[in-house]
């Protein structure tokens, strides 16, 4: 698995974008700002649903913490626009389609026997290097108001406590 201050893999992806089309996007053009990269399992099943719905619900607050949000699963851009039209909802940010699992494989969250990846979450600096890597079991969803926490933590360029949040002073070094 990619770990903290590990660069981002520069890999070309498809991705469904939000108007329906599907566009290829280098990661590497990430550079520049933060990003939120989620992994889920598939498309079409239970707890999926819930974490891409959170997201899209917290999509305006991460745009405004000038992060782009990304998630990923192994079924194609045509499973996803699929997903979008038949039950899913319309979604702000893109999909990408890893059917090849070389996006998982790259990040090192390809879980070989399922053939999936596991529900993981990284946070990507504006360097393009791996700020934080959470993974759940694939039965327990994530928080996508966690997720956007720890990116404006990591933006506020210091020391912060557990539980911090924006307009909290952050902590002095002794």
């Amino acid at each position: 698995m990619l770990m903290i201050g590990n660069s981002t893999p520069d890999l070309e992806v498809e991705a469904l974008m939000p108007d329906g089309r599907f566009e290829r996007l280098h990661l590497g053009a990430l550079a520049g700002r933060w990003a939120v990269l989620f992994f889920y399992p598939k498309d079409f099943t239970f707890v999926c649903p819930t974490e891409i719905r959170g997201y899209e619900a917290f999509a305006p607050r991460f745009r405004e913490a000038d992060a782009a949000l990304l998630g990923a699963s192994v079924d194609s851009v045509h499973v996803h626009r699929a997903w979008v039209e038949h039950g899913l909802g319309k979604v702000s940010f893109p999909l990408i389609g890893d059917v090849t699992r070389r996006l998982a494989q790259a990040f090192g969250v390809l879980l070989e026997d399922e053939g999936v990846a596991a529900r993981a979450t990284f946070i990507l600096d504006s360097q393009g290097r791996v700020a934080s890597v959470t993974a759940n079991a694939l039965d327990v969803g994530r928080s996508a108001a966690e997720t956007l926490r720890l990116v404006q933590a990591f933006q506020a360029g210091g020391l912060t406590a557990c539980e911090w949040h924006p307009g909290d002073g952050l902590l002095v070094a002794a």
